[in-house]
């Protein structure tokens, strides 16, 4: 299948949501903000230019280690397959994975008022009838990292625990 590869440098935007759906499957979301930057002769210095805003989606395992290991403001390294998508207020094109109160605009037991919960930066406008659409460009990752020519990390491994295929049973084989 055709899919568009990102690697994308920036920093966390959000601190990470994290939940399991109903099949027990964990999910980890979060905004990363990427600012361009440009050099200008004329100051011999770099300045900032515009900052686009992405929705990273992680699962499983990775869902788990971005949640524990990523905090607001921290540089990441972000590799994933690019997807942009148009959203409603009415449900339709809801998010992968998202909370059912999410779909009505709430999050995790709060109500928002009607000026609430917008995306930073995602463009939205109103449909002839009413509802409110956006664009979205959201990644979903397949590794996510601590960005180390802004700093440095400390990797700490995950044991998971694993079956034991070729358990004893007690039982002797004929």
């Amino acid at each position: 299948m055709n899919e568009t590869w990102v690697t994308v440098v920036g920093n966390a935007a959000t601190r990470p949501d994290y939940w399991e759906t109903a099949a027990g499957v964990a999910v980890a979301r979060f905004r990363l903000a990427v600012t361009a930057r440009r050099w200008d002769r004329a100051r011999e210095a770099w300045l900032d230019a515009y900052t686009s805003f992405y929705t990273v989606w992680t699962w499983r395992h990775l869902a788990v280690n971005v949640a524990a290991s990523v905090s607001l403001g921290e540089p990441l390294v972000v590799h994933g397959t690019l997807r942009v998508r148009e959203r409603s207020s009415e449900g339709q094109g809801g998010w992968p994975g998202e909370r059912p109160a999410e779909r009505r605009g709430e999050r995790a037991g709060e109500r928002r008022g009607s000026g609430e919960g917008e995306r930073a930066g995602e463009p939205r406008r109103e449909d002839p009838g009413g509802a409110r659409r956006w664009i979205t460009a959201d990644i979903d990752a397949v590794a996510v990292g601590h960005d180390l020519a802004r700093g440095t990390s400390a990797f700490r491994r995950v044991s998971r625990a694993k079956p034991l295929l070729n358990a004893p049973t007690g039982a002797t084989s004929p």
